[in-house]
């Protein structure tokens, strides 16, 4: 999601993890309309070194873009792990893996979104107020916390990512439509 220095927990190096090697070096954000941003996120089985380094990748990532989150499928990996920032502070970056949304509040709140796979394009989104996240944390370990407001819009936003739902399925047909041009854009130059 955009936008949001963060720092790194290991060195990096080449891992296999699900049968995949992945180079975290080698990480870049992808854009629209690449299919992987589609594709539903497969759980993270165990977490290690190898998911620790593709985290501290995506939190530099997320940082350089910048933005205040960055879900896996965005640097072209189907797990289902994202990261965010919601203050920018270096202390405050945040890994969340197998993340689960429950609680939403009955309260709707809407505000504009990015994303960093879009570029450019900005909308008004319609989300609950308030949400409940599940999730492991680098150590394996089960966390849960609550949050209102722009916490609770990024783990949303990142979380439909895992799912393979973009900004534009949840924008206002009016939004869509003054936002086609761009995205026929973006759409020509992935093509070329």
């Amino acid at each position: 999601m955009a936008p949001g220095g963060g720092g790194l927990w290991i060195a990096w190096g080449r891992s296999n993890i699900g049968g995949m090697t992945v180079d975290p070096a080698q990480l870049q954000i992808i854009c629209y309309p690449d299919p992987r941003l589609r594709a539903k996120a497969g759980p993270i089985e165990q977490v290690t070194d190898g998911v620790r380094a593709v985290a501290a990748r995506m939190l530099d990532l997320m940082h350089q873009a910048p933005g205040v989150g960055l879900a896996a499928p965005q640097v072209g990996l189907d797990w289902r792990m994202f990261v965010c920032n919601t203050s920018g502070e270096e202390g405050d970056d945040h890994v969340w893996i197998n993340p689960v949304l429950n609680e939403p509040s009955r309260d709707m709140a809407e505000a504009e979104e990015g994303c960093l796979s879009l570029p450019e394009i900005r909308a008004p989104i319609q989300r609950p107020e308030a949400i409940t996240i599940t999730a492991l944390n680098l150590d394996g370990q089960t966390v849960t916390a609550s949050a209102r407001g722009l916490t609770s819009r990024i783990w949303q936003h990142e979380t439909d990512h895992l799912d393979g739902v973009l900004i534009t399925d949840r924008m206002a047909p009016i939004d869509r439509m003054v936002h086609r041009q761009a995205l026929r854009e973006m759409e020509k130059e992935f093509n070329a």
